[in-house]
This record gives structure tokens, sequence and C-alpha cells, in this order.
């Protein structure tokens, strides 16, 4: 569909004038549904989304709170802001919220960047960071993944300039999945100057089992230079309600509130993720189930032969290189929707069991095809 939308708009140009950051704008690919295939029941695995329903106390607050949608929601996002501050142990003042992580992630960078200054990531990582940045008329630096799919703080130490307004850390990186560690995340944040924030993005934090992952609530506590950002779409399972939050200090999210979209987070995504704090035992239990597959499925796979880089969020990451889009298609052919990147590799959810069963099926014939 987004391919036709392009092929679309190059085929009746407009009079109009669009900034000259769209032509070299990067496209969000979002993941696809699954291929229905004859006699055969497909499964998506493409979007990081979690496999388990929404409970039914979840469930009843939004249905009791949809009679409300003909009003506003609350801007400030009160309730919920202060019962994520009172779980975390810090002053209200400190959250903001927004329309998923994502949302807050384009309130930091429209925060911290005029024109013509830099924002900082590795690469591979999350596909919407180049491309908030380049809206925000600042200019993405990308620092390759060193061995092992991870961060290379190292490098994006060095790579830091006076034009230099946000780093970002995606730990677990979304597509690889590693984590970076308490300790060489320290090493960096010595390094980093204390004018320039560092946002440590833990979309994923709680599939992290990693003994050396960061505390990144004490980390931001030491450093009034670290935002923490979280959400509520992978294990909370709202990513349909676009909810998320930035721990960040006081000055800092002050910023981030006034650059907020008025009326981001909706009424029935506020009362949802209120509910699902509320749950947070029994979605912990689906979290411990989510990453028991990752462990067998991880197993299973470098039994077959794969190496299989450290993963910690709920999907797994296939450097393939060159092959990333045949072995997607091995996939889609065997009924299974997977996330291909370019030529650097493909990611898959852990979903179901009986697709992750489909995904090894899969990965075991190619890797027998295709002897490492």
């Amino acid at each position: 569909m987004t391919d036709d939308l392009t092929a679309e708009a190059a085929a009746h140009p407009t009079p109009v004038r669009l900034r000259d950051a769209l032509g070299s704008l990067p496209a969000y690919a979002p993941g696809k549904p699954a291929t229905a295939r004859e006699g055969l029941v497909t499964y998506k695995a493409s979007s990081n989304e979690n496999p388990f329903p929404p409970l039914p106390s979840v469930l009843d607050v939004v249905r009791d709170a949809a009679g409300g949608i003909n009003r506003y929601p609350d801007m400030a996002v009160t309730a919920l802001t202060e019962a994520i501050a009172a779980r975390l142990g810090v002053p209200a003042a400190r959250i903001s919220t927004g329309p998923g992580s994502v949302g807050v992630l384009d309130q930091l960078v429209r925060a911290t960047c005029d024109d013509g200054d830099e924002v900082l990531f590795a690469w591979r990582s999350f596909e919407a960071y180049p491309i908030l940045t380049t809206l925000a008329g600042a200019t993405p630096v990308m620092v390759p993944l060193a061995p092992g799919e991870r961060h290379d703080l190292d490098a994006m130490a060095d790579a830091v300039t006076e034009r230099t307004r946000l780093v970002l850390v995606c730990t677990p990186n979304n597509p690889t999945g590693t984590t970076v560690g308490a300790d060489e995340l320290e090493a960096f944040l010595a390094r980093v100057p204390r004018d320039v924030l560092v946002v440590i993005d833990e979309a994923y934090l709680e599939f992290v089992d990693a003994p050396d992952a960061p505390d990144a609530m004490a980390v931001h506590e030491a450093h009034p230079n670290v935002v923490v950002l979280r959400t509520f779409s992978k294990a909370y399972g709202l990513a349909g309600l676009r909810v998320g939050y930035a721990v960040a200090h006081e000055p800092v999210a002050q910023a981030l509130r006034k650059s907020a979209l008025p009326f981001g987070v909706n009424s029935l995504a506020q009362v949802a993720a209120l509910a699902s704090l509320d749950a947070a035992d029994e979605l912990d239990v689906r979290v411990k189930e989510l990453v028991a597959e990752r462990e067998r499925v991880v197993a299973a796979l470098r039994e077959q032969g794969w190496d299989v880089p450290q993963q910690q969020a709920n999907f797994v990451w296939f450097p393939l290189g060159d092959d990333t889009p045949a072995f997607a298609a091995a996939c889609d052919e065997a009924g299974l929707t997977v996330r291909p990147y370019a030529t650097d590799g493909v990611r898959v959810t852990i979903a179901e069991p009986e697709a992750n069963d489909r995904l090894l099926e899969v990965a075991g014939r190619w890797r027998a095809a295709h002897p490492a």
C-alpha cells in the first residue's frame, strides 16, 4: 500500500511547496499482515506485538470509558502520570506522556534540536530514529553496530560533536535484540558532555533478564542529562491504543510537555494503561511465558546451527545479510510473515507457540539448505 501511494504521488505532482527534507526521508515500514495461504493457518510475526489478548479487567475499563469519548481526554494525563510516578518512586513532575514512546521521542527531538543539530544513534536500530530526526530538521548520525549486533558505545562517544544534541541508546535494541551493559553505559556517559541529552529507550524492558543490564532509573537519578523512555505497547499489550512516557529531570520534562501534541493520549489509552498498572502481576505472568518461548526458540535455532546474537526482547534476529529477502520470502511461503530489513537481517516476533514452531521448521529447512 505504501509503495502504491508513493507511485500515485509521483504521478500527480503538486505546485504546493513542500519541505526539501521529505525527498530524502526514509519511509517507516510497518510489519505486514499475514498472507492468506489456502489450507494453511498463517501467522503475523512481523510486528512486535503481544500475542495475548487484553486482560479482561483492562477490557472492562475500556468499555466503560468508551461511553465518554464525546469528551476530550485529560490533557495532563493526571491519574496515569501520578500512578507511573508512584510506581517508579519519582516526582510526578518528571513524567511526560505521549502517544506511544515514539510520540514522546518525537517531542524529545523537537525540544532539543534546531536545524543542523545532530541526533546520534546506533545503526541498525529503531527505524523511526532517522525519520523523526530528519523531520525536525536535524541530522541523523548513525554509528554502525559492533560485532554481536551490539551498540558500539566507544564509537558512539567518539562521534559526539559540538552539534550533538541528543543521543539515543536503544536497549534492548530493535531489531537486533541485544542490550548494553551497566558498566559500559556508565563509561559512555562519563564521556558524553553534560549538555547533551542521552535517551535510554527501554521499549522492551520487561523482557530483559540479562544480569549485566543497567538499572535505567538509577542511571537517570545519577545523571541530569539522562531520560528513560518506556511504553505500554509491548509487554502491556496496548499497541493499538498508543501510550508511552518519558522519565526526565524536571526542566526536560517541562520542555516535553510544552512540545506535546494537545490531547495526544486519548481517554481510552489513559484508563487502559492505568488498569494495566493495577494488573501488573497478571501481565508479569504473560511476560514470563513469552521470555520462556524466546529462550526455547533461541536454543532450538542454535541447535540448528544458527549464530543467534544475545536476545533480550520479544523477538529474535537473524543477521542474514544478502539472504534477507530470500529468507523472508521462505517464511511468507510457509504462512509466517516476518520483518526483513533490506540486506541486514530478519526480525521475527515471539508469537503464539504454533507460530514459533512454524519459524523453527522454516529455519531448520533453510539452515540445512544453506550450511553456515
